[in-house]
């Protein structure tokens, strides 16, 4: 057992104490945990010979923090934004999104949508706490397959390691 989950049980066994119903952890995106996450998907993009850009946006689908790993596509930066955005605005994963979207499909031609600010293809997911959305990750910059598998990564890692602070 970790730090960060020693902390998250310590925070809810002394909320049912006092019988406080509040969310354990962030309620928003913070700008240190912002940092942190995309430190964290930056190492892992680099371990697999990516230069990426990471976005991190809040619960309003606003961006905290956007970093250009060096060398990253320039088209990356907008791409990594907006599949921030995407997520917190759907409250689900770009890769999820993707089969709703396609010709004859519910959502077909949403990316239209929202001053065109929809990412349809894989590489953004929403960041939870209990089960709430306080912000999303977008990451371009590989294949769709690359940029899904960090996304996902950044998730776990959120999850595990940085949701509580």
């Amino acid at each position: 057992m970790n730090e960060h989950e020693i902390a998250r049980l310590v925070k809810a066994t002394v909320s049912k104490m006092y019988g406080e119903d509040k969310p354990e952890g962030l309620s928003d995106m913070t700008l240190d945990v912002a940092r942190k996450l995309i430190r964290k998907v930056e190492d892992k993009a680099a371990e697999m010979g990516l230069s990426v850009v990471v976005a991190v946006s809040n619960r309003a689908a606003r961006p905290v923090a956007v970093e250009c790993m060096d060398d990253s596509y320039i088209v990356s930066y907008d791409v990594a934004v907006k599949k921030a955005f995407t997520v917190v605005a759907i409250k689900m994963s770009t890769k999820e999104l993707k089969p709703l979207c396609q010709p004859g499909a519910p959502l077909y031609g949403i990316e239209l949508t929202n001053d065109g600010q929809i990412v349809i293809f894989g590489g953004g997911v929403p960041l939870k706490v209990s089960g709430q959305v306080i912000g999303g990750l977008g990451v371009s910059g590989g294949t769709e397959e690359q940029d899904t598998y960090l996304a996902e990564y950044g998730a776990s890692v959120f999850e595990e390691e940085l949701s509580c602070q």
